[in-house]
């Protein structure tokens, strides 16, 4: 299967996009392109810009044409059409995402639940899809930091996104996390902390005061990030419920996973984490930081398969 990537190279959506193309045990030719202004403004429905039309010389989208090509990201939309239309209908094309044009976008459009439209070719699950799998968190955990191997269980992995996001009372929004923070100190022996490239200083700092004299370890960005090792090591996981592509990966794991609300939260994610806490995947973080058993949960081989379905079908 001769798969292309199309982003314009966000790393949430070039992840989500290779996450599914390992599930289709298969490589991808990923392009990242930038279509420039003043095309940019008018995508999703515009046009690709002149010179990235498929017949041009040095266009991103030249022929010979994929089997199946995977976009993410409203810039990707009018490329993804393009390459269906000049394949002569021969590419399977997949959009991950609300594409905003409705669903002449792609052949199969996965969206995850909290987004609102709805169409015969569209595939809704509550999580997203990403690039992790058992085995690969496996071999992170087992080169794990030795200092993790120090602290007292049960150890508790905080992923930080960005906990003050969308709030205008940022000062509010830091306290009510440290308020989180405190909680957590309380019914666990210890913490281990990565943060995302989203994540305030102010927060860190804040943070690494409130941490100070109990047991933890902070990453820092001068090393490589142990994310993956976190996942696979820790005995519960604490996620902030800003980022969808995080609380998905945790729940990849069957690892307990309490969703960390920030002070405000984006009334689609907070209907996200609820539905989470109704199936008993998740815990609220207010109450007893305990283990719990669920079924861990996998969007990625549920949005593989149906790419493999589409594209058969399409092959017959």
């Amino acid at each position: 299967m001769h798969i292309w990537i199309l982003t314009d190279g966000k790393i949430g959506d070039r992840m989500q996009c290779l996450g599914v193309v390992s599930r289709l045990g298969a490589e991808a030719e990923e392009k990242v392109i930038a279509p420039g202004k003043p095309w940019e403004w008018l995508m999703p429905r515009g046009p690709v810009p002149p010179k990235h039309r498929p017949g041009r010389p040095g266009s991103p989208i030249a022929p010979p044409f994929p089997d199946v090509a995977i976009a993410s990201g409203r810039r990707m939309v009018p490329y993804l059409k393009a390459v269906k239309a000049a394949s002569g209908g021969r590419t399977f094309t997949v959009f991950l995402k609300d594409p905003r044009i409705g669903e002449s976008a792609a052949d199969l459009i996965w969206m995850p639940s909290h987004d609102r439209f709805r169409a015969e070719n569209v595939l809704v699950t509550d999580t997203g899809p990403h690039p992790l799998t058992p085995a690969a968190i496996a071999e992170a955990a087992a080169v794990r930091p030795a200092e993790w191997d120090r602290l007292p269980s049960p150890r508790l992995g905080v992923l930080i996104g960005n906990p003050v996001s969308g709030a205008r009372d940022r000062a509010a929004a830091l306290d009510h996390f440290m308020k989180q923070i405190d909680h957590a100190k309380n019914e666990i022996g210890s913490i281990i902390v990565t943060q995302s490239r989203r994540t305030p200083e102010p927060v860190m700092a804040a943070l690494r005061d409130r941490l100070e004299g109990f047991p933890h370890w902070i990453w820092s960005p001068e090393t490589d990030n142990p994310y993956r090792a976190m996942l696979g090591f820790a005995d519960m996981l604490a996620v902030t419920a800003d980022s969808h592509n995080m609380m998905s990966e945790a729940l990849s794991t069957g690892t307990p996973v309490f969703p960390l609300r920030p002070y405000r939260l984006n009334p689609k994610l907070a209907g996200f984490i609820d539905r989470l806490d109704a199936a008993g995947q998740t815990r609220p973080f207010e109450g007893a930081l305990e283990p719990y058993d669920y079924v861990p949960v996998d969007a990625t081989e549920e949005i593989a398969e149906a790419i493999r379905q589409g594209f058969a079908k399409r092959s017959h």
